[in-house]
């Protein structure tokens, strides 16, 4: 099939097909040249960019991406390799969500404050107060 169609069918754009290109997240198994030099994706393409898209849906970088498809390509890792490396991944996105869990906390406090601050100074000022002495705990 023609790039457009890939990207038509994965739901991606021809820019990003021809990114993992170039990164070599595809190679010759899932892109051939014809001899008018189009591109030509077989479907071990289409299987190949729902991988991708799995593993970016669960945060990896363009390098992670890089390493476990040449670990899936060569079947380099054990089952226990791959457990170890999934609990990795699942703390790394735990610490994530707590950073992100106190984030929200301290944007709700703020909008708390901004919102009190139009309904009743006075107790905006006496939260203002009481959040501070919080944080000096």
């Amino acid at each position: 099939m023609k790039i457009q169609e890939l990207a038509d069918k994965m739901g991606l754009t021809i820019h990003t097909i021809r990114f993992y290109e170039k990164e070599g997240l595809l190679d010759e198994r899932h892109v051939r040249r014809e001899s008018n030099n189009y591109r030509n994706y077989s479907e071990e393409a289409v299987e190949r960019l729902k991988l991708i898209k799995k593993f970016q849906s669960i945060g990896c970088s363009l390098a992670e991406l890089k390493e476990v498809l040449q670990d899936h390509d060569a079947n380099a890792r054990t089952n226990l390799q791959i457990i170890d490396w999934i609990r990795g991944k699942k703390k790394e996105i735990e610490s994530r969500k707590e950073e992100y869990d106190q984030m929200l906390d301290t944007l709700n406090k703020m909008l708390e404050y901004r919102t009190l601050l139009m309904e009743d100074p006075q107790k905006a000022q006496e939260m203002l107060k009481t959040w501070h002495a919080g944080l000096s705990d």
